[in-house]
C-alpha cells in the first residue's frame, strides 16, 4: 500500500480497554463460531486476523486449524500484542503492523479476517485491497462490521441517548463509519470477491450480562475524541456516564447492541 495511510481509529488504549475488548469478544464468540462453521475453516489452514487487538478471534481460529495450521494476529498496538502473546497457543503468532500495508507476504493465507476495523479505522476499500493481496487465490476474506443505529435501550433514558450520540459522533468526526454494516455486502462485492455471503446478527443485553457496561466503557475509551470534537464537555460526559450506568444496573433495563454484518467471499 502507498501513501502511509493507517486509519483514523479514535479509541484510546486506556486502562480497562483490554478488558472491554475481551468481554466484547466473548459475547460475540458464538456468532463468530457460526460464521467460521459456514466458511469451513479446518485443520491445516493458515489464517490472519487483522486488527486483532489483545487477541481478537485468534484463539477461535487456533482451535480450528490445529497443530498443522497457523494463525497470525496483526495489530498496531504493541501493548495489546504483548498481552495476547502471553496466553497464545503455539500455533499463533502476533505481528506489529499496519492493516493497510501489513508487509506480510502476498497469497500467504487461506483466510483473512477483520472485525470492526473497516468501520472504525475507515477506508474499507483500501483494507480490502490489502486483504486480497494477502489471501491466496480461492482463499476467503471475511469482515464483521457494525450498524450502531440499533444501540437502543428500554426503558429509554436521556443519558443513554447522550452517550450513543457521542459514540457515533466521535467516530464520524474522524471519518469512520459505524453504520458500515448497511453497505458492507455492496462494498465487498464491488471489491471483486466471488460467492459473497451475508449474515447479520444482533445481541441483546440485560443488567446481569457481562456486556452491560458496553456503551459507557466504550465511550470512556473515546473521551479525548468526544471532548476534542465538542460533543460533550468533560463534566457533561462524566455525569452522563454515571447516570447511564445507574440506569443499566436496574433489573428491568435491557438494550440491543449494534447489528453486526458478517460478510465473506472468495478471493478470485
Amino acid at each position: 500500500m502507498t501513501g502511509g495511510f493507517s486509519g483514523h481509529y479514535p479509541i484510546e488504549a486506556r486502562r480497562g480497554e483490554i478488558e472491554r475488548l475481551h468481554v466484547q469478544s466473548a459475547a460475540m464468540a458464538p456468532e463468530t463460531e457460526r460464521m467460521l462453521d459456514l466458511i469451513g475453516v479446518e485443520d491445516g489452514w493458515s489464517c490472519l486476523d487483522i486488527g486483532c487487538g489483545p487477541g481478537g478471534i485468534t484463539g477461535l481460529l487456533a482451535n480450528r486449524v490445529g497443530p498443522t495450521g497457523h494463525v497470525v494476529g496483526l495489530d498496531m498496538n504493541a501493548d495489546f500484542l504483548e498481552h495476547a502473546r502471553a496466553a497464545a497457543p503455539s500455533n499463533v503468532a502476533f505481528k506489529l503492523g499496519d492493516a493497510y500495508g501489513s508487509g506480510l507476504p502476498a497469497g500467504a493465507f487461506d483466510l483473512v479476517h477483520m472485525r470492526f476495523v473497516a468501520s472504525t479505522a475507515g477506508a474499507p476499500e483500501r483494507l480490502l485491497a490489502e486483504a486480497k493481496r494477502l489471501a491466496r487465490s480461492g482463499g476467503i476474506i471475511a469482515l464483521q462490521e457494525p450498524d450502531g443505529s440499533s444501540l437502543n435501550c428500554h426503558p429509554p433514558h436521556p443519558a443513554w441517548d447522550k452517550l450513543k450520540a457521542a459514540l457515533l459522533g466521535a467516530f464520524s468526526g474522524v471519518g469512520a463509519d459505524l453504520e458500515l454494516a448497511r453497505r458492507l455486502y455492496f462494498v465487498v462485492r464491488q471489491a471483486g470477491l466471488a460467492d459473497v455471503e451475508f449474515r447479520p446478527f444482533i445481541l441483546g443485553v440485560r443488567a446481569t450480562d457481562p456486556m452491560v457496561d458496553y456503551l459507557p466503557s466504550t465511550v470512556e475509551s473515546l473521551r479525548a475524541a468526544i471532548i476534542g470534537l465538542g460533543l460533550l464537555t468533560d463534566a457533561e460526559l462524566s455525569a452522563a456516564l454515571a447516570d447511564c450506568r445507574h440506569h443499566l444496573r436496574q433489573p428491568d433495563t435491557s438494550f440491543t447492541l449494534y447489528t453486526v454484518a458478517q460478510v465473506w467471499g472468495r478471493n478470485a
